[in-house]
């Protein structure tokens, strides 16, 4: 899951400037296997709903995990109090004693960041699949600002000290006490900050902000305008939400897909947010330049670098290959595509709307069940760790998965370690495509990877960006392993190795390609705001060059 709020603002760009303009061409003379059978029997079988599919799929049961009765509870306010007095003991007892004490505080710390990683992750999880709830948005705005002014409060001090302890005062409480050595990766990343770290003063005062004055709001917003959105394509009479309408643009007709992405296109206008994109990622970018101007970082990618424990030069050796030999790769593979499905489905054209096209097999656009979906991912990682099986089938018994695709979901898919105590929760949007069962495994890929991680402790067990994909691309490698192996010939393993190509290209070259529109837009967000017609020409520009 990628969760920067820049990515997020990103992919609405995406959608502003990728989608084709141009109309879409007459239907093409391909009918898949189970519309010939429909033709010859001259009657078409009946296709349940999105909104009847998503009445079959679990939702998590947040009731089950959290002391809460809802987002309204008064507990979580009873439970901020009681944070609160502990952070200003906290504070009264340790400053200015880190030299003597690091080891009870740093427990201390971590304790009482758990605390507050509780009422954040609940609330995070409720407007998950809330998005156009304005009581709910707005209580967990003013939760948020609770607990932003506690950290602000009581608990900036112990980085920025931490960050300053003299070397030898370390060293000798490290040898001193065995548990402390526990936590030198925390305290190693913390003081390989300090070059960045600004005064006390000013952290604080950042800090306490961040709910109202951050980039954090306009990202928000943002994801709060997709969620209440809602698609119609011509021809049909169920009005959608954006991830069961971009469901269609991988359809196996081609006709289909181009009007979907026509349907996007126009959609996006029509529930006003194109604009808002543009203010939105002005926002952002001018928040990180100043920032990182403020702190010192050395280029616009040093901090998200830093926090992921890589060195610049290696992320620069990885974008350099990846737009060099990834471009000249992918372009090889868009050529072969080209070719295979001008064989299969008669296209003339490989138009954007057909870089993630399906063979047109029958089973490509097979709708799986929970049961199905469950089964296959369960069957997957058994092969490889019953205790991974195992993991996965009690997040399935104890409601921790939220499924459907439904109206008011924030978009794509995500999974919340949350804390150590109370577990991973995963979010999707789940269509029933062969794709959405992938993205299952995906997912619990990373669910199990933060119940393994847990004995590290809160302040360690939550990985960096680079190592959490790797566990839930690994999750989701070993289903797609399976599933190739069971493929029952030639034409439907094909079929599964260019979808995985495709996933492949999206996930590296266009992941890549989005940096390439983020470094330009921030270099030219330091000469000012930018105009709504400069996103798209940057991005045709990253866009030719990456793909």
């Amino acid at each position: 899951m990628r969760r920067s709020g820049v990515f997020s603002v990103v992919s609405l760009v995406t959608f502003l400037s990728l989608v084709s303009s141009q109309k879409p061409s007459k239907r093409l003379l391909f009918v898949n296997a189970a519309e010939e059978e429909e033709s010859a029997n001259g009657a078409k079988k009946e296709v349940q709903s999105a909104s009847d599919f998503a009445r079959t799929l679990p939702r998590w049961d947040l009731d089950r995990h959290f002391p809460y009765t809802s987002i309204e509870d008064e507990a979580l306010d009873e439970e901020l109090a009681e944070i609160e007095r502990r952070a200003k003991v906290f504070m009264e007892t340790y400053k200015g004693r880190l030299h003597e004490k690091l080891y009870e505080a740093i427990r201390e710390y971590e304790e009482i960041e758990e605390a507050l990683g509780q009422g954040r992750c609940y609330s995070y999880l409720v407007e998950s699949v809330k998005k156009t709830d304005t009581v709910v948005v707005k209580r967990r705005s003013h939760l948020s600002a609770k607990q932003s002014r506690i950290s602000a409060d009581y608990l900036t001090f112990f980085d920025l000290e931490l960050a300053e302890l003299n070397e030898k005062s370390l060293q000798d409480q490290l040898k001193r006490h065995h548990g402390l050595r526990h936590y030198k990766p925390y305290i190693d990343l913390t003081r390989k900050r300090r070059p960045h770290l600004l005064s006390e003063e000013v952290e604080r005062a950042l800090d306490v902000r961040r709910p109202w004055a951050s980039s954090l709001p306009v990202v928000d917003y943002f994801q709060q305008r997709i969620a209440e959105s809602r698609f119609k394509m011509p021809g049909e009479n169920e009005e959608v939400n954006l991830e069961v309408l971009l469901t269609k643009t991988v359809s196996s007709d081609p006709h289909t897909r181009r009007l979907a992405l026509k349907t996007v296109n126009e959609g996006l206008k029509t529930n006003a947010i194109t604009n808002f994109a543009a203010l939105a990622l002005n926002v952002v970018a001018g928040s990180w330049h100043i920032e990182m101007k403020e702190r010192n970082y050395r280029t616009m990618r040093s901090r998200r670098n830093e926090s992921n424990n890589v060195p610049d030069e290696v992320v620069d050796a990885l974008l350099a290959a990846v737009r060099t030999t990834g471009v000249d790769l992918t372009k090889k593979y868009y050529r072969l595509k080209k070719s295979i499905l001008k064989k299969v489905s008669g296209i003339t054209e490989f138009t954007w709307a057909d870089r993630n096209a399906p063979l047109g097999l029958e089973s490509d656009s097979r709708t799986f069940s929970f049961e199905e979906a469950k089964r296959i991912v369960e069957e997957g990682y058994r092969k490889f760790s019953p205790t991974m099986a195992d993991m996965f089938l009690k997040f399935v018994e104890e409601k921790r998965i939220d499924m459907p695709a439904v109206h008011g979901k924030r978009t794509g898919a995500f999974c919340h370690s949350c804390t150590t105590k109370l577990g991973p929760f995963q979010c999707l949007n789940y269509t029933g495509n062969r794709r959405d069962v992938e993205t299952l495994a995906h997912e619990s890929g990373h669910a199990c990877h933060a119940v393994l991680a847990s004995p590290q402790g809160y302040l360690q067990f939550h990985p960096p960006l680079t190592q959490a994909e790797t566990a839930s691309t690994f999750g989701e490698m070993i289903v797609f392993r399976d599933l190739l192996a069971k493929s029952p010939n030639d034409e439907q393993r094909l079929s599964m190795l260019m979808s995985k190509l495709d996933s492949m290209v999206n996930t590296v070259v266009r992941q890549c390609s989005f940096d390439f529109f983020e470094e330009l837009v921030h270099t030219a967000r330091g000469n000012g705001t930018l105009g709504d017609d400069e996103f798209p020409k940057l991005w045709m520009h990253a866009t030719m060059i990456s793909l």
